[in-house]
């Protein structure tokens, strides 16, 4: 099948082959018929396989065929964060580059004033996360009367960022008679629970087992205690030559830790979380991008829209609370075709967490042996805890000046035998 068996028209097949696709994904070959119909449709996929296009082009499409009327969006796209709200809207712009409509984005973390002054020119497409949508609906700046077709991406994440309230508030400001596209990475019995509300009469497309990563994405994991993890982590940086690699952590606090620690062993490194303005997430995402840092330190949440093509590898410093999180986290390698790798670091007491993901999974992530690493020295943070040193029960065998004058000791670990301990939270990061 070719995109020109999917009914497109010739301005929109123009911009897809220029960006080098002949061939629809299966996600793509399924969804964009639907929603030339109008059908609503509830869509899970993994994160990589093209769930964007797949309703950007239909919803380009049916706006060329009517007249615009006035300055109001018809077409809304809801995103949980910042990074996939910009994605969403650039491709909205390349695939509609031959199409005379207009898209923009909204969200939170950038001054208010210029989005109402762009709004006021008037859009066709309108991308935004919920709660800058909802500041600039309260200000009178938006008219949402014209929307005829909502979509709500990454809606599984949604739904864990606390989004739901926000949500209804917004469907309330839409006319009642629309078209409701519902994408997913996931697909939960919540997500199911969400449709049945939102959906009318959906078409029902999964193109992956439910909760299963990518085939090409090689799972491995090493048991280290929580002190030692940095320093295993520049060991696997630096031994195995890692040109980029996506670090994941549970707070933003601890991004910001782990990424001065990196820099201080050498490693060009950045953290993108909720508390970095819009400006400096770009900036270091555009540094990872052009390979001028080779470590991206992210929190969960922050990481969600993150287009990082041909990733080679990606590292959780952490394990996610929740399970469904690592089948999005290991997806952001492993996309497109490309074979990716991610490693886990397993504490004592994420041994919980790590039975939970293979319940999910349905299989057991290869444990390997823990590599010899050499005990950096400690540097200096913002934080006043480092959480450097070899813990009780974990005492590395090494050699030389117990005062550490060398700057560095090396040591081996076994594994650890202690039971799990769930702790930690992820804090929410609302793109307000």
């Amino acid at each position: 099948m070719s995109f020109s068996d999917l009914g497109l028209m010739p301005e929109l097949l123009r911009a897809v082959s220029e960006k080098g696709y002949d061939t629809p994904t299966p996600i793509q070959s399924q969804a964009i018929p639907a929603v030339l119909a109008g059908r609503d449709v509830l869509a899970g996929a993994q994160t990589g396989t093209g769930k964007t296009a797949g309703f950007v082009l239909p919803i380009l499409q049916r706006l060329s065929a009517e007249t615009a009327g006035g300055s109001a969006p018809r077409a809304l796209v809801l995103t949980p964060t910042r990074e996939l709200a910009a994605q969403v809207a650039e491709s909205a712009r390349d695939y509609g580059k031959y199409v005379r409509l207009r898209t923009y984005q909204v969200f939170g973390g950038v001054s208010l004033n210029p989005q109402i002054s762009a709004l006021r020119s008037g859009c066709d497409i309108l991308v935004a996360t919920p709660g800058r949508l909802l500041d600039l609906a309260q200000q009178r700046a938006l008219d949402l009367s014209k929307i005829q077709v909502l979509v709500l991406d990454e809606a599984d994440r949604m739904l864990d960022m606390g989004f739901i309230p926000d949500i209804r508030r917004i469907i309330k400001l839409l006319p009642s008679r629309r078209q409701n596209l519902l994408f997913s990475a996931t697909y939960s019995n919540d997500i199911r629970g969400l449709a049945e509300k939102l959906l009318r009469d959906p078409l029902s497309i999964q193109v992956a087992p439910r909760n299963a990563p990518i085939e090409l994405v090689e799972q491995r994991a090493y048991r280290v205690p929580q002190e030692h993890k940095r320093h295993l982590l520049v060991h696997l940086i630096q031994e195995n030559h890692w040109p980029q690699v996506l670090i994941f952590t549970r707070t933003k606090h601890g991004a910001n830790r782990l990424t001065q620690q990196l820099e201080g062993a050498g490693i060009r490194a950045a953290a993108i979380h909720g508390n970095k303005s819009q400006a400096a997430r770009v900036k270091a995402l555009d540094m990872f991008k052009r390979g001028e840092i080779t470590a991206l330190v992210a929190t969960e949440v922050a990481a969600r829209g993150l287009d990082i093509k041909e990733l080679p590898q990606v590292v959780n410093y952490e394990l996610p609370n929740v399970p469904e999180d690592y089948v999005h986290r290991i997806g952001r390698t492993g996309r497109a075709g490309a074979a990716g790798e991610a490693v886990s670091l397993v504490s004592a007491d994420e041994n919980g967490l790590l039975r939970d993901i293979e319940r999910v999974l349905k299989c057991s992530v290869p444990m390997l042996p823990t590599p010899e690493f050499k005990i950096l020295p400690t540097v200096a943070t913002a934080s006043t805890r480092d959480g450097h040193g070899g813990g009780q029960g974990h005492r590395p065998q090494h050699g030389g000046s117990s005062g550490n004058r060398a700057g560095e000791r090396r040591g081996s670990y076994r594994t650890p035998a202690h039971g799990a301990n769930r702790g930690g939270g992820q804090q929410r990061d609302r793109s307000r």
